[in-house]
């Protein structure tokens, strides 16, 4: 018995050796482990008495089997964390102590508990999305705003669990690179207007290269420029910036049409002044050498009578020069009277007589004689 058992023999002498029973001092140990399985035994079913010298039978068994029964409902939790469900779109990776063990297919599963073996559910069907806002510069130096919008499915289990340690973080700084890249080689124009599709498509095509490069197991299915607009703070000097660039264009597409216009004028009247330089070319040495030719038959007439043929060749020479003159002679001589003549007439009179000879085809001067009165009735033509 206890020495500080309830109806021990006081007379043996064997006391507490703090003093009298507790109230004075701290309880003891006995009775709150006592107190402790009494709580227990209730809990349980048990009646919790025992007769005066200490605990009965029954108390002890029902205690034995509640500590047994939270044994096994513990273990039957732990081991419940090995079951799992997956869905027609997932798969399942299984890890033993964080090494790769397979890949399980939709339906009931099960596994070692944990921490032994743990799964990640990767979701291979469903298409995510996530946009991003950005600003940045394009290749002519023009600030725009850029709303990305990226399409990807996880088509690699393995691949998405464990080659990259955060592969949607991953698959944004990916995307946000690529449309910088992008954008810095592209103008400003293309980006706002004509070029944004093949923009969308470059940036796709960058992103799947540097994640296939990665082996992160995602797959891009579309990238789209929800919105593209130049910032406000800057908006008043861009456009005056690309109107200066729109006036330059078409300050050259002018010049450009002019100088197309005027080239080919310009080598067609060259050309033409080529070809009358050659005609001329032509008429000048045919001339010449008719001359040479007419000249070199008059050596031997004017060989053999000289005087003859310079008188001939004078006259000619004369008649030749006087055939385009417009030139009246008058004889006067013996007369102070003032002469009245036609004068316009007289040439008209001797240029129609000249058309019509069919020996001559040059005018020749109207030559007026006599003396005293004369008039103009008296005026003739003659060679």
């Amino acid at each position: 018995m206890a020495w500080n058992e309830p109806g021990g023999n006081n007379s043996s002498g064997n006391r507490n050796p703090w003093g009298q029973r507790p109230g004075q001092g701290p309880p003891d140990l006995d009775e709150a482990l006592r107190n402790l399985k009494k709580k227990l035994s209730a809990m349980f079913g048990g009646t919790g008495g025992g007769d005066s010298t200490g605990r009965g039978q029954g108390t002890r068994f029902i205690g034995g089997f509640g500590v047994s029964l939270i044994f096994i409902v513990l273990l039957l939790l732990w081991l419940a964390t090995g079951v799992y469900q997956v869905d027609a779109a997932e798969r399942a990776v299984i890890t033993r102590f964080g090494a790769f063990v397979r890949i399980t297919q939709p339906g009931v599963g099960m596994h070692l508990p944990w921490p032994i073996e743990a799964k990640q559910l990767v979701n291979i069907s469903s298409i995510d999305s996530f946009s991003d806002q950005t600003r940045m510069l394009t290749a002519d130096e023009n600030l725009v705003d850029i709303n990305l919008a990226v399409q990807f499915r996880r088509t690699d289990p393995v691949a998405y669990a464990f080659n990259v340690r955060d592969p949607d973080a991953t698959l944004r700084e990916v995307s946000e690179s690529a449309i910088r890249e992008v954008i810095g080689r592209s103008t400003l124009d293309a980006v706002l207007e004509s070029g944004r599709q093949a923009i969308a498509a470059n940036t796709k095509e960058l992103v799947q290269k540097t994640l296939n490069n990665y082996k992160s197991g995602v797959e891009v299915t579309s990238v789209n420029l929800q919105d593209v607009r130049v910032p406000e703070q800057v908006a008043p000097s861009q456009q005056d910036a690309i109107k200066a660039r729109e006036d330059k264009q078409r300050l050259s597409l002018e010049a450009q049409s002019y100088a197309n216009d005027i080239l080919p004028k310009a080598k067609g009247g060259a050309g033409r002044m080529l070809q009358d330089a050659e005609a001329y070319k032509s008429q000048k040495i045919a001339n010449a050498t008719g001359e040479t030719e007419r000249f070199l038959k008059l050596l031997p007439e004017y060989q053999k009578a000289p005087q003859v043929t310079r008188e001939r060749l004078y006259l000619e020479t004369i008649e030749t020069i006087y055939a385009s003159s417009k030139k009246v002679l008058v004889d006067t001589k013996g007369t102070g009277n003032m002469i009245y003549l036609p004068l316009d007439k007289l040439i008209d009179q001797s240029r129609g007589d000249a058309t019509g000879n069919n020996n001559s085809s040059t005018s020749r001067p109207v030559v007026i004689e006599g003396s005293g009165n004369i008039d103009a009735s008296r005026a003739r033509g003659t060679r």
